[in-house]
């Protein structure tokens, strides 16, 4: 942790103390106000000095920084995640407001107003996060204008991952980086020279060339100088394992997923209630959107897409038409083979994507309201049926067909061990932009590391993403 970053961590301590007795008071001003009160309908019935007050709260506000260090609010950098810490302050308050509930339970001695124990809950939050919020933004106008903070940065290899890591950081400053080099090799020799001449916080390595004792040595002398060590792992390294024993020898098993068992149940669970609440809440959607793709173009309202689902199985997505019927890929078009063709022509000539996909740009085929849906994604709203009905997740890889899946890599495959969905790690980080492989990096990343959490996550930012301008494509 570099100098500013103690000192505005050691800083936060005393300003969340004055903000929680700061809450306090006001609650107990406001309580005490009697033209408010009486505007709420709430006569004061209790008869209890300032002073005794006070001394109360001086007693309970260090155990509110107690539950503040312990949630991990301490742990200070600028690039720290506002809305995270805002999650972190309500939670921990929360908790402290519970104790206090329970201590007047038990102890009824103590001030027991329920209005003035609430009041300080909500200012303390308010207080508190507001604070930080100021904090923080100074903290980041420091590291900005005045690198004050800015961790100096060592990287380690010349690949596709580490580029992209160099190019990330030089754009954006509020990431409180600054590359001092980018070296090949992990040569001591040379990391010295730097270290001497332009000072190294942190290295990050990524080139599978370095052997296992030059990387050894690399962590030791990250160690004895304080050097923070990261590397970019390879797919085994990230993968999540459990060890075992078996006759005295150690085991270690890779983990595929969490979503075995209960990880299973729970999502299955997440599905269904917020399928049923999307449903709901999107219904007028549906129903203007059916009635207009009608009266738009003969055909039939829903496009029932052959894809691949979990475990290799064939499954009819639901999708509003937003083709012309004649251009549909269903056994129900008695133009099939001439739509096949021409979809083959513009495959070849007008897709913008790598790899196993395509996806055509300036599609001819769409209809003036399918233009529209599309680009704003109203023709996926169907598949909160197949989310209802089992055939789907709202969260997961996106859903394939046959003949995009037939051009799978054998690795690839791994998509296909959990049920497809509506959104995912793909689309809220890229949408149709991404390549193949790129999204496959995401999927997989989501399989292996998936939470009710993380599902909940995803869908918060679908919102946002959902019904944004498409591309033009």
């Amino acid at each position: 942790m570099k100098r500013s970053e103690l000192f505005f961590s050691a800083m936060q301590v005393p300003v969340d103390f004055l903000m929680i007795v700061l809450a306090a008071i006001s609650a107990f001003a406001i309580r005490n106000v009697p033209e408010i009160m009486i505007n709420l309908g709430r006569p004061k019935l209790y008869d209890f000095s300032f002073e005794s007050y006070i001394k109360i709260i001086l007693i309970i506000a260090p155990f509110f920084i107690l539950i503040y260090a312990l949630e991990g609010l301490y742990n200070i950098r600028a690039t720290r995640k506002f809305w995270k810490e805002t999650i972190k302050v309500f939670s921990a308050t929360s908790i402290g407001l519970v104790i206090i509930i329970v201590t007047i339970f038990l102890k009824r001695e103590w001030f027991s107003s329920r209005f003035v124990i609430l009041a300080a809950w909500g200012l303390g939050v308010f207080y508190v996060i507001t604070a930080r919020y100021l904090i923080q933004l100074f903290q980041k106008w420091l590291l900005r204008s005045r690198e004050i903070g800015v961790h100096r940065v060592l990287l380690i290899g010349k690949n596709g991952k580490i580029n992209a890591i160099c190019k990330i950081i030089r754009r954006n400053k509020n990431l409180g980086y600054k590359i001092i080099d980018q070296i090949e090799t992990a040569s001591l020799h040379v990391i010295k020279e730097i270290k001497e001449q332009r000072g190294i916080d942190e290295i990050i390595l990524c080139e599978p060339s370095i052997t296992d004792a030059e990387q050894e040595k690399l962590i030791d002398y990250s160690s004895i100088h304080n050097i923070k060590f990261k590397y970019i792992p390879n797919s085994l390294q990230a993968s999540k394992f459990e060890i075992s024993v078996l006759n005295g020898e150690p085991l270690i098993e890779i983990k595929s997923t969490p979503l075995d068992g209960w990880g299973r149940i729970l999502k299955r669970i997440f599905d269904v209630v917020a399928s049923l609440f999307g449903i709901i809440i999107t219904s007028p959607i549906l129903i203007a959107t059916a009635i207009a793709v009608k009266i738009d173009s003969k055909g039939s309202i829903i496009y029932k897409n052959k894809r691949i689902g979990n475990d290799s199985k064939e499954f009819s997505v639901y999708k509003f038409r937003y083709m012309k019927w004649e251009f549909c890929m269903t056994k129900e078009n008695n133009n099939l083979e001439e739509a096949v063709k021409l979809e083959k022509a513009l495959i070849e000539k007008q897709s913008v994507r790598k790899g196993p996909l395509y996806k055509i740009k300036d599609d001819p085929r769409k209809t003036r309201v399918g233009k529209f849906i599309e680009k704003y994604s109203l023709d996926e709203l169907p598949q909160f049926f197949n989310v209802l009905f089992g055939s789907m997740s709202l969260v997961g890889p996106r859903p394939h067909q046959k003949r995009e899946v037939e051009k799978y890599m054998e690795y690839h495959r791994r998509l296909l061990t959990i049920k497809p969905g509506v959104t995912g790690m793909a689309q809220v980080s890229g949408r149709s932009d991404l390549d193949f492989e790129d999204e496959y990096k995401l999927d997989l990343f989501y399989i292996e590391n998936w939470s009710l959490w993380l599902d909940i996550q995803i869908c918060l930012k679908t919102v946002g993403v959902l019904f944004r301008k498409r591309k033009n494509f």
